[in-house]
């Protein structure tokens, strides 16, 4: 998968669409296009998907966004579904559980389900949210002789929450599965290793220059993520786009863990607007300082992910920086991957460890703005940018025809 377009070059001849950056944002907005009988072309810097799309749970957290970004995630939710169908890459309405392991935990999730539809946010007892975990939960330890029974599977709960509308993809394939079908559609140009180098106009038409010759198009769409400054820097600075680092783990299968829905804890409850804007956030955001502050410290988001071949992705950190450094502190690591094995009731064998990386952005969730005439600069500087990709790329595509 992945691999260049047997065109070394592309053709020079205009498309419609031209879409710079073959990240999950870009390829939503080419797939859309497609749809929509318009020709593309596709370009991409690297020799394959090696980014934001590639670095993260493969979480559409639908459920967890307010306003603005519920309609689109909403939406959005709608596309993923349909070009899975159409691409053959996994999407999946596996939902999401949050743990609760505190009665202040448990007060957010209950007054998000009381806003929602009913049975969008279902409130759950300890019981139910093991049971919404899988019958193959991590098995309970066996206790010694002449001790007291050991603790069960997800200690330490109080209850849940299951998010209905939330989705589950596999991050390892799901970009390199849609860019695949991509090119193989009529009227796709699909050309790796290419890079955009600067942006023009020509006789209606807005062009690219490339190391591979000029592109032109009714319009353009760069959706390079985090990377804006590097090709209009002066709209990054005023975006105030920062790189969020994040260190991300994959852990070995746990012996006899089937687990379709993403896991999410009390710190992502801090981190999503959904949960934010409940009045009881304040009392939990205290309660996590006064009892582990250290998770506040590193912006953690404690959540995880089971992958089709069973591993499990864990994670994260948050830090910010205009270049990110890539040294990962191992403490945060640890402290990350200690809490999810507490939860879980067993230790993980780690596999890989690696540095996710999206935009972010203090000034807005969203950037969408247009250069020039026919070029569009599009990025989502929120860190949901698989939960948001197909509804925004849906709405920007739809100016087109």
């Amino acid at each position: 998968m992945n691999n260049p377009s047997s065109s070394p070059s592309p053709t020079n001849q205009p498309t419609d669409v031209v879409i710079i950056c073959a990240g999950i944002v870009g390829l939503a907005h080419a797939a859309h296009a497609v749809a929509n009988g318009l020709t593309v072309t596709i370009i991409d810097r690297d020799h394959h998907a090696a980014g934001a799309s590639v670095r993260n749970f493969g979480h559409c957290c639908i459920t967890a966004q307010s306003g603005e970004l519920y309609q689109l995630a909403q939406t959005s939710r709608k596309y993923w579904l349909e070009f899975a169908e159409r691409a053959g890459f996994r999407a999946i309405e596996s939902g999401a559980v949050v743990l609760a392991r505190t009665e202040a935990e448990l007060a957010v999730l209950r007054e998000l389900s009381a806003v929602r539809e009913p049975g969008q946010v279902e409130v759950l007892t300890a019981e139910e949210t093991r049971a919404r975990l899988g019958a193959g939960a991590p098995p309970a330890k066996e206790a010694d002789d002449g001790d007291a029974a050991a603790p069960g599977a997800w200690p330490g709960l109080v209850g849940g929450a299951f998010l209905r509308d939330d989705l589950r993809v596999d991050p390892r394939t799901t970009a390199a599965r849609l860019a695949d079908w991509l090119g193989r559609q009529p009227g796709v140009e699909l050309h790796w290793n290419t890079s955009a180098l600067a942006f023009d106009q020509d006789g209606g038409l807005a062009t690219v220059s490339t190391p591979r010759g000029e592109l032109k198009a009714r319009q353009v769409f760069v959706c390079v993520g985090h990377d804006v400054d590097y090709l209009f820097p002066e709209l990054a600075a005023e975006h105030r786009i920062q790189r969020c680092a994040l260190q991300m783990s994959l852990a070995a299968k746990p012996t006899g863990l089937e687990l379709d829905p993403a896991v999410l804890t009390a710190t992502s409850m801090l981190r999503y607007p959904a949960f934010t804007d409940m009045p009881a956030a304040a009392a939990l955001r205290d309660e996590v300082r006064q009892t582990r502050p250290e998770l506040l410290d590193i912006g953690a988001n404690i959540m995880f992910t089971q992958r089709p071949d069973g591993t499990i992705i864990l994670g994260d950190s948050h830090h910010y920086h205009l270049t990110a450094d890539p040294f990962q502190d191992e403490s945060v690591t640890t402290t990350l991957n200690t809490d999810i094995e507490a939860r879980m009731g067993q230790p993980l064998e780690i596999l890989q460890r690696w540095q996710g990386i999206y935009a972010s952005s203090d000034v807005a969730p969203l950037l969408v703005r247009d250069i020039q005439p026919g070029v569009t600069v599009v990025s989502v500087t929120s860190g949901v940018g698989m939960t948001l990709s197909f509804g925004l790329a849906h709405r920007n595509v739809s100016r087109l025809y």
